[in-house]
């Protein structure tokens, strides 16, 4: 099958349009069961009655995993975004819409969050083993109710069209906090703006009976699960100094 160049290129998988369908080809080291488990969580999405897009089939394409799933045309919110920031705040209420949405599903069919962050904390080459432990002990102290919870929910993760937003990328979805969800959205826009990163935390603030506070338990945590991700000196770098101001309390 001839697919063209990919529209989108990610760590694990490379996005191509085919015949007015999404064809998503998984790179050749990860587990053979990667496309399976990637279409349950979104499938559970979709029956769950949040906006994302159908999965068409699970298959082989070119003796690479594949998704097959419904073509959402349309543009990115992080894209219309970039092109006037003076929207920011209108953009951000729209997906603190759509993320307590997902928020208010109650799941227990997907992997739990504390067991996922703490396999992340672990796989993270910089943090000593100390570091691990005491994090790890945190992770287990924290109470809360199951919810459903994106793991990668950011501006660029949502597609408009004709007044509709379709939510992607649902492979780091788990039942867990979504306090946690919350701080990880908080930390990704940070990374690029942390003017964008606190008017979205006020706004879901407000709109909730959050506090900052709430959220923030989760930092040292969500901070050392990123880590084991592939992220640059700089970022890895800003991410041990969230870690390191809670051991320093």
């Amino acid at each position: 099958m001839e697919l063209g160049e990919p529209i989108a290129i990610g760590n694990t998988a490379k996005i191509y349009v085919y015949q007015d369908r999404i064809v998503k080809i998984f790179n050749d080291y990860l587990p053979h069961t990667e496309s399976l488990y990637e279409a349950k969580k979104q499938k559970l999405a979709y029956s769950c009655g949040l906006p994302v897009p159908k999965i068409i089939d699970v298959t082989k394409i070119n003796g690479k995993q594949a998704i097959l799933m419904e073509y959402i045309k349309g543009r990115t919110i992080g894209d219309l975004l970039s092109e006037n920031m003076e929207h920011a705040e209108y953009y951000l209420n729209i997906s603190i819409d759509i993320q307590q949405n997902i928020h208010r599903v109650v799941a227990d069919s997907l992997e739990l969050m504390p067991e996922k962050l703490a396999r992340q904390i672990e796989a993270a080459p910089i943090l000593s083993k100390r570091n691990k432990s005491v994090l790890i002990q945190k992770l287990k102290s924290i109470t809360f109710e199951k919810r459903l919870c994106h793991g990668d929910f950011h501006l660029f993760n949502l597609i408009m069209s004709e007044n509709k937003v379709t939510i992607l990328d649902w492979v780091d979805s788990s039942v867990g906090d979504y306090r946690a969800d919350i701080y990880r959205s908080y930390l990704l826009y940070s990374h690029y703006s942390i003017e964008l990163a606190e008017m979205y935390l006020q706004l879901y603030c407000e709109r909730s009976e959050l506090s900052k506070e709430d959220i923030f338990q989760w930092a040292p945590i969500i901070a050392a699960a990123r880590l084991s991700e592939n992220v640059s000196s700089d970022d890895s770098e800003r991410l041990m100094n969230i870690i390191n101001q809670y051991f320093l309390i």
